[in-house]
C-alpha cells in the first residue's frame, strides 16, 4: 500500500495502518499534533483505517479542519460537563462552526454563573485526558441504547438517518454521544477554550418543535490565541447595533409595544428617510422605474391566488377567523400580488415591456420570537420593493439591470466589497414546497447562473433557499458576530403570471404570459440601518448623517452670528444644529466628537469679524478658517456625490 503525504514524499506499508499510525510513523511530534487527516482530499478521524493507496494530508491545529476537530471534540466535553451538572438534561447535537462550537439542550435556560460552573467541570474532564474511542452499532442496536439513556433526540435523529448509514459513536470515559466524527484522540487536546453566552434554539430549526437551550463557546489551540478572540468579541459588542445604534438615540424597543416592532426616533427616522429618497429617484429618474402605492393588508382570497396561503401563511399576521368570518384578512408579507392587479389593470402590448414597479412598501412577518434581533430581525419594516413585468426575450438583460442597480446602490454606501452573492435554488427532494415542474425550475435556476457567469460576478449555490415559486440571488452579508443575513435579493419568476392570468399582447396579436423579477435596490430600510451602523461604528458618511453640521458659538454674543450661519446652512438644505449651551468651547467640541457629528463650526469675535467659520472636523481635525460660502459648496459638493470622506488616525488629525 502507497501513501502519498502532502509533501509529494510516499509512504510504502505491507498491512493497513490508520491515519495516527501513519502520523507516529513519520514523527511523535506530528503525531502529539495532530487533530485529523484528509484522505483524497476528504475529511477523516485519526481513527480511520487505511488499506489501499491514497493520498493523505496530516491536519493540526493550523489548518482549518484541525481547528474544527479541536473545537468538535469541545462540544462533546461540554455536552459531558452539563450531563454531570444536570443529569436530566437532553442531548441533541452539537457541531462546530466558524467561531468555536455550540450544543443544544433540553434543559431550562442557563445563566452566566451556570455557564461558569460547566466551564469549570470541563477544565476538570480536560485535565483527566479521557481517550476518546469510536464504535458503531446497527440501527436496532443503536436506537435500544439510546432509549435506555433516556434521549430522546438522538433516538430521532438515529431513525431519520439513511437505511445504508453507519450509526457511530465516541466515548469519553463513561459519556457516550452519537457523531460521526471525527475528533480528537484524547480531550487533553483541547488547549484553550470559552463558554461564550447561551441562548434559545428551535430543536432542528422548527418553530413547532421543542425550545432548546444553546450554549455557545470557541477553542484554540494556544491561550494568546483565544484571548486574542476574546478581545476582539469585547470590541465587536461595541459596534453591534443593537447597544450603538440605542446609545446613539437612533432607535429603541418597548415591550408594552412589542418584539421586533423598533420605534425609530428622529435621528434614526431622518437617516431612513434619506436613503428612502435617494432610492425612490434613483429608480425613478435614472432606471426607469413607475411608483404605486398599494393596500396594508387584503382579503386572505389575494393570498391563495399567488400560492402564500399555502406556502407562507404561518408567516403571515391573520386578521379574523376563517371559520367564523367570511372576510378574512392578512397583513401582507410582500407586495408582489398588488403590483400584478396594478399590471392587470390595462390592457399591454409587447411594445409596452419592461414595465418597473417600485414601491416603499411596509411589509409585516410573524417572525419567531427567539428570531428577533434589533433591526436585523423584525415583524414589521420597508423595503425598497420592485417588480418588472417582463417579455422572456428581455429577462436576462433585465436581471443584469437589476443586479447592477443593487451593486451601485452597494457600492454607493461603501459596502460593495463585504457582500457574497448566493444562487437559491429548490430542492427537488421537497418539490412539495414549490409550484412548477421540474423543467422549469432548471430552466429558471441555470438561466440565472448564465447572467452571473457573464457578468463575473463569483458565487456560490444553496439548495432549498429559493422562494416557492422561482430561484434568486440573494446578496447576503455578515453582521459583526459573524452571522450572515441576507441584504438584497433578485428573483426570476417564470410562474406566477399564469396564476394571475398576467398577459400582454405580441406583434401577431396573440396572448402571452410575462416574467416577473422579483427585487429589491437597497433591501430592508431597517436591517440596511443596522448594517451601516456596524459597518461605519456610527460614524457616517456625510450625507447620510442625521446631523451634518453643529455649530459652537464661544459665548453667548455670538448667538446672533451663529443663528445666521445656521439659516443659511438650512437654507442649502444641510443639517444643521447650534449649541447654545453656556458651556465651555472644549467641552462642546468633545461632546460633537462622541456623538460623530461630521463637522463643527466655532464662531467667536474672529470669526463674527472676518464673517467667516473655523472648521473642525470628524475627518482631519482642525481644518482652519474658511469663509462660509467656501464650507457650503464643500459640503454640498460631498452630500451630492455622496463621498464616503477618509479618516485620519487621531495622531495625524490637526489640533
Amino acid at each position: 500500500m502507497k501513501i502519498t503525504l502532502k509533501d509529494g514524499s510516499v509512504r510504502e506499508y505491507a498491512e493497513a495502518k490508520s491515519v495516527y499510525d501513519v502520523a507516529l510513523d513519520i514523527s511523535e511530534g506530528l503525531a502529539r499534533a495532530a487533530c485529523c487527516g484528509k484522505v483524497n482530499g476528504e475529511v477523516v478521524d485519526l481513527r480511520t483505517v487505511l488499506d489501499k493507496d491514497c493520498e493523505l494530508a496530516i491536519c493540526t491545529a493550523g489548518e482549518p479542519e484541525g481547528l474544527r476537530t479541536i473545537r468538535h471534540t469541545a462540544s462533546h466535553v461540554l455536552a459531558e460537563a452539563v450531563k454531570n451538572i444536570y443529569p436530566d438534561a437532553k442531548l441533541t447535537i452539537g457541531p462546530s462552526i466558524d467561531t468555536g462550537f455550540y450544543y443544544d439542550f433540553d434543559h431550562a435556560p442557563f445563566s452566566r454563573e451556570e455557564l461558569d460552573a460547566i466551564e469549570a467541570e470541563m477544565k476538570k474532564i480536560i485535565k483527566r485526558g479521557e481517550k476518546l474511542e469510536r464504535f458503531t452499532l446497527s440501527r436496532e442496536e443503536a436506537v435500544r441504547f439510546m432509549e435506555e439513556k433516556g434521549e430522546p433526540y438522538k433516538v430521532e435523529l438515529i431513525k431519520d438517518l439513511p437505511e445504508d448509514a453507519v450509526i457511530s459513536f465516541y466515548s469519553q470515559g463513561e459519556f457516550v454521544d452519537l457523531c460521526a466524527g471525527p475528533h480528537l484522540m484524547s480531550t487533553k487536546g483541547i488547549k484553550a477554550f470559552k463558554l461564550t453566552s447561551s441562548s434559545a434554539a428551535y430543536w432542528r430549526g422548527d418553530s413547532n418543535r421543542a425550545v432548546l437551550q444553546r450554549i455557545y463557546g470557541t477553542a484554540f489551540n494556544k491561550k494568546e490565541e483565544l484571548q486574542e478572540y476574546l478581545d476582539y468579541l469585547a470590541t465587536v459588542k461595541d459596534r453591534d447595533h443593537n447597544k450603538l445604534g440605542r446609545e446613539m438615540e437612533l432607535f429603541t424597543t418597548v415591550d408594552v409595544i412589542g418584539q421586533g416592532l423598533p420605534l425609530l426616533l428622529p435621528k434614526g427616522t431622518k437617516m431612513i428617510m434619506k436613503l428612502q429618497r435617494w432610492i425612490e429617484d434613483l429608480e425613478d429618474k435614472e432606471w426607469g422605474y413607475v411608483r404605486t402605492k398599494t393596500p396594508l393588508m387584503a382579503k386572505s382570497d389575494l393570498y391563495k391566488i399567488s400560492g402564500h396561503w399555502d406556502h407562507y401563511k404561518d408567516g403571515m399576521f391573520v386578521l379574523g377567523d376563517e371559520e367564523k368570518d367570511r372576510e378574512v384578512m392578512a397583513l401582507r408579507p410582500m407586495t408582489c400580488p398588488f403590483q400584478y392587479y396594478c399590471y392587470k389593470n390595462t390592457q399591454h402590448s409587447y411594445r409596452d415591456l419592461p414595465i418597473r414597479y417600485g414601491e416603499t412598501s411596509t411589509l409585516f412577518r410573524n417572525e419567531d420570537s427567539g428570531e428577533m434581533h434589533g433591526l436585523t430581525r423584525v415583524r414589521q419594516f420597508t423595503i425598497s420593493e420592485g417588480h418588472l413585468i417582463v417579455r422572456p426575450d428581455q429577462m436576462a438583460e433585465e436581471f443584469k439591470g437589476c443586479l447592477a442597480l443593487a451593486k451601485y446602490c452597494l457600492d454607493t454606501l461603501g459596502v460593495g466589497d463585504d457582500v457574497t452573492y448566493r444562487l437559491s435554488k429548490w430542492d427537488p427532494e421537497n418539490k412539495e414546497k414549490y409550484i412548477g415542474d421540474e423543467e422549469t425550475w432548471e430552466f429558471t435556476q441555470g438561466s440565472i447562473r448564465r447572467v452571473l457567469t457573464e457578468l463575473e460576478i463569483p458565487f456560490y449555490e444553496a439548495e432549498g433557499e429559493a422562494a416557492f415559486y422561482g430561484p434568486k440571488v440573494d446578496i447576503q452579508a455578515k453582521n459583526v458576530y459573524g452571522k450572515e443575513d441576507t441584504m438584497i435579493t433578485i428573483q426570476w419568476d417564470a410562474l406566477i403570471a399564469e396564476q394571475f392570468d398576467m398577459y400582454y399582447i405580441d406583434e401577431n396579436g396573440d396572448k402571452k404570459r410575462p416574467y416577473i423579477i422579483h427585487r429589491t435596490s437597497i433591501g430592508c430600510y431597517e436591517r440596511t440601518l443596522a448594517w451601516l451602523i456596524e459597518k461605519y461604528e456610527g460614524k457616517f458618511p456625510t450625507w447620510l448623517c442625521p446631523e451634518q453640521v453643529r455649530i459652537l458659538p464661544i459665548s453667548d454674543k455670538f448667538a446672533d452670528y451663529a443663528e445666521e450661519i445656521r439659516k443659511e446652512l438650512a437654507r442649502n438644505d444641510i443639517d444643521v444644529t447650534v449649541d447654545g449651551r453656556s458651556e465651555k468651547i472644549g467641552f462642546k467640541i468633545r461632546e460633537a466628537r462622541l456623538k460623530k457629528i461630521p463637522y463643527m463650526l466655532v464662531v467667536g469675535q474672529q470669526e463674527v469679524d472676518e464673517r467667516k467659520v473655523s472648521v473642525r472636523s470628524r475627518f482631519e481635525g482642525n481644518e482652519g478658517t474658511q469663509e462660509l460660502s467656501a464650507f457650503i459648496d464643500m459640503i454640498c459638493k460631498e452630500i451630492r456625490t455622496k463621498e464616503i470622506r477618509r479618516e485620519l488616525p487621531e495622531d495625524e488629525k490637526k489640533k
